[in-house]
């Protein structure tokens, strides 16, 4: 009994040593788990900030090209000063001129009237006529007498001078008739519009007519 061996730990002092490694583990593992998340920090922030500049760059890039429209493009919506120029109009053409036997509308020859018709009213003859002027000449050769105005009545003398030629009489020279000839041809040929020349006394009535060459 004297010579004593190794004693046997006991349960109690196992535990103790058990749960000092378990500390001393644990905080191994706690100072790498540290260092692990400090260098994924570090890591982090990196990527983190590069993506940053492109959209910077980006943005500067695309300022110039929307701040103003290049020269070319301007110039292109620009309007032509010749396409929008509004034309001259055309000259409105001169009226040709009137031939040297035509004249005026409101021109009236002085002498010469359109015989229609004529009337005994009042115990004297009275020439129905219609004052005017000779026209322009026409295809053929003829000229007509365009009357103006109304019917007027002119009283004529029984012993007045007067001549005709066709279709009064035959030919074309003027010969001498009276004036119950006159009257008696007019009668049965109403509105033929013969044209005289004639001249009035100082009592206005027509003492002289003479039918005229052209006729209308």
């Amino acid at each position: 009994m004297g010579g004593r061996g190794k004693a046997v730990q006991g349960p109690r002092r196992l535990r103790r040593q058990a749960a000092a490694a378990l500390v001393l583990c644990g905080a191994l593992t706690l100072t790498a788990c540290n260092g692990d998340g400090g260098d994924a920090g570090a890591a982090g922030t990196g990527p983190g900030a590069s993506p940053a500049s492109p959209s910077t760059t980006a943005s500067s890039s695309a300022a110039p090209g929307g701040a103003a429209p290049s020269a070319s493009a301007a110039s292109s919506k620009k309007p032509s000063s010749t396409a929008g120029a509004p034309t001259a109009a055309p000259a409105k053409p001169k009226p040709p001129a009137p031939g040297p036997a035509c004249a005026s509308k409101d021109a009236v020859s002085p002498n010469e009237i359109a015989v229609h018709r004529y009337t005994p009213e009042g115990g004297q003859y009275s020439l129905i006529v219609k004052h005017g002027h000779w026209g322009c000449p026409v295809a053929g050769g003829t000229t007509p007498f365009v009357t103006v105005g109304e019917e007027t009545y002119i009283p004529i003398a029984e012993d007045a001078k007067i001549g005709a030629h066709a279709p009064i009489l035959s030919g074309s020279t003027n010969k001498p008739i009276t004036t119950h000839e006159l009257t008696s041809w007019l009668e049965t040929h109403p509105n033929k519009g013969l044209v005289f020349h004639y001249n009035v006394n100082k009592a206005g009535v027509i003492d002289t007519l003479g039918q005229e060459e052209y006729s209308s």
